[in-house]
């Protein structure tokens, strides 16, 4: 099992995809929200990412490739 602290950086054209949503689902992992901003032009949060270790990096590879910029925060 993996505890990931990530940043995710969205662009203003994703701000309003479920982007959370898709990577729970997609990848079977637990999140917890730490903290969050978001404004009609931008927007961040600082997630923990909990699940298998493949899952977690195929999630963090897979919102890369969303457009998301990852930051790795902590382990």
């Amino acid at each position: 099992m993996s505890d990931q602290i990530v940043r995710l950086i969205y662009p203003p054209e994703l701000l309003d995809v479920p982007i959370i949503n898709q990577l729970i689902r997609r990848y079977d992992l637990t999140f917890n929200i730490l903290r969050a901003e978001v404004t009609p032009r931008e927007g961040w949060v600082d997630l923990q990412l909990s699940g298998q270790d493949s899952a977690v990096e195929s999630a963090v590879t897979w919102l890369s490739g969303q457009g998301i910029e990852i930051q790795r925060l902590a382990q």
